[in-house]
């Protein structure tokens, strides 16, 4: 007790007769380090008295902490004045002797500069210079070297975040955590879970556009193939019809060769009966007529088959069905244009899709929208028209084959609508012409059917036109050796189609 009275009188003595800073504080420096920290306090205070009268008022300190320390007010000032409104060096100095932070210990210190100034790098520079609470005031103060040569911090953005955090701890106390905001943990939960639930969804959706599209993909690939077999069955009819010319040639060839072998024929019989006439035995006179019967017999045959082979029906049914045939011709064109319209169509539609897949946003737009429903119905309705024209040209090709062949002349191959329209109706004042010729083909079903039903007033000129027909028919299909059933019951069909043509 006597030692620390000693002690004590002699550090009064000091400070009276001493202007050494040190003995002029209560309570007063003890240490090197207290010194240091009192240097620093000393600095603060100055940066902050702005009036320099020696005291720190309250608007002193709110400016500082919002310009110096580019803070926001949150009333720290408070916790610094608390009842003094004038804060001097030494109420300062005792401020801090009595704070918290200024006994901190050296892990303390390293905790609060990895947790709050958030600079865990130079924890190693802190431990070598046995950093503790009393320092804090040297990096407050931006003592200078202090950092550069003891801390080894060259960084000034780190050397300023230490500086003002340093001086929030050293003015205000211990930094407190704020309290924790269980609202945006919520918020930040629910974020997540629709973040998650969004992506899932998006993927989901972008699967099933996929497998849709795919979908689209092949039912436009099988109208492609549809679309091509109708162009291959028509270069078949194109085919057919350069052969059916070939064969109409090679025809009148050997119609015209028959006819020069009938005349030799002919010739070689009355040869023939010259030299039977000119004999003088019976035997020979005998032996020529038995040539020349056989001769006449050949002649005969040949004569009969060139007859059948040559035989022909009115040149007026002829240009009956090939106007009926180009009245088809006119109502398969109207229906090929339409499925070639909604093949277009589908197309677009396709290549409108190919396109907004290229982006996430046009993908999911799409898997949204009814456009592929819509686009699905437009290739279904394509593909169901090009396979029904191409069955209604498959249909027709044949139908009007067999009737060329039964008949034996040519329809298909013809002089065209106009002029069969100018034969068959030569009167100009006669209703149907005009509307054989001006009618479009949308419509000229219509008024040829009402034609047919203005035929019905004569039933008994088609009744004798069945009955002039259908015996030439059957007489037909005796010369060419059609006998069987389902033969005939074509041709009375094709009887009764012809008289309601005529």
């Amino acid at each position: 007790y006597n030692i620390l009275l000693v002690l004590k009188i002699y550090f009064m003595a000091c400070a009276l007769l001493s202007p050494d800073p040190c003995f002029m504080v209560t309570p007063p420096c003890m240490s090197e380090a207290d010194r240091f920290s009192l240097e620093a306090l000393r600095h603060i205070h100055r940066e902050m008295d702005d009036d320099q009268d020696g005291g720190i008022e309250v608007e002193e300190s709110v400016e500082f902490i919002i310009e110096d320390m580019q803070q926001q007010q949150t009333n720290k000032h408070n916790h610094l004045h608390r009842e003094d409104q004038h804060i001097t060096v030494e109420e300062l100095w005792k401020g801090w002797k009595s704070s918290e932070v200024h006994n901190w210990t050296q892990d303390e210190v390293l905790r609060w500069l990895k947790e709050f100034v958030e600079l865990p790098q130079y924890e190693r520079n802190f431990k070598e210079m046995h950093a503790n609470g009393n320092t804090l005031p040297r990096i407050a103060g931006n003592e200078p070297s202090f950092m550069s040569v003891h801390l080894k911090i060259q960084d000034q953005q780190h050397k300023q975040k230490l500086k003002l955090k340093a001086l929030d701890v050293v003015l205000f106390g211990p930094p407190t955590r704020p309290p924790h905001n269980w609202l945006k943990d919520l918020l930040l939960i629910i974020s997540v879970v629709m973040g998650i639930g969004g992506c899932w969804f998006a993927q989901v959706q972008n699967k099933a556009s996929k497998v849709h599209i795919s979908k689209m993909m092949k039912d436009l690939e099988s109208l492609q193939r549809a679309e091509q077999s109708l162009r291959d069955l028509q270069e078949q009819l194109e085919r057919a019809q350069e052969e059916k010319r070939t064969v109409t040639v090679e025809k009148k060839n050997l119609e015209q060769k028959m006819r020069d072998e009938m005349q030799g024929a002919q010739e070689e019989a009355n040869r023939l009966h010259v030299l039977k006439e000119g004999a003088v035995s019976e035997l020979s006179r005998l032996r020529y007529a038995e040539e020349e019967l056989e001769k006449v017999r050949e002649a005969l045959k040949k004569a009969e088959q060139d007859m059948q082979a040559s035989w022909s029906v009115p040149e007026s049914l002829q240009l009956w069905l090939q106007l009926t045939h180009e009245v088809e011709v006119q109502y398969y064109n109207v229906k090929k244009q339409g499925a070639e319209a909604h093949l277009a169509t589908a197309k677009e539609e396709a290549e409108k899709i190919k396109k907004k897949r290229s982006s996430v946003l046009g993908t999911l737009h799409v898997a949204h929208s009814s456009s592929l429903d819509q686009i699905d119905q437009k290739i279904l309705e394509a593909k169901n028209a090009l396979v029904e024209v191409t069955a209604c040209l498959r249909e027709r090709l044949h139908r009007w084959q067999q009737i060329e062949w039964l008949c034996g002349f040519p329809i298909m191959k013809n002089a065209g609508l106009p002029s069969l329209t100018s034969t068959l109706y030569p009167d100009p004042n006669w209703m149907m012409k005009s509307r054989v010729t001006t009618l479009s083909p949308q419509h000229y079903g219509m008024h040829y059917h009402r034609a047919l039903d203005r035929q019905n007033h004569f039933p008994l000129l088609r009744v004798l036109l069945k009955l002039i027909f259908f015996p030439w028919l059957l007489t037909r299909s005796q010369i060419l050796g059609l006998q069987d059933f389902y033969v005939l019951f074509y041709l009375v069909l094709l009887t009764v189609i012809v008289s309601y043509v005529i």
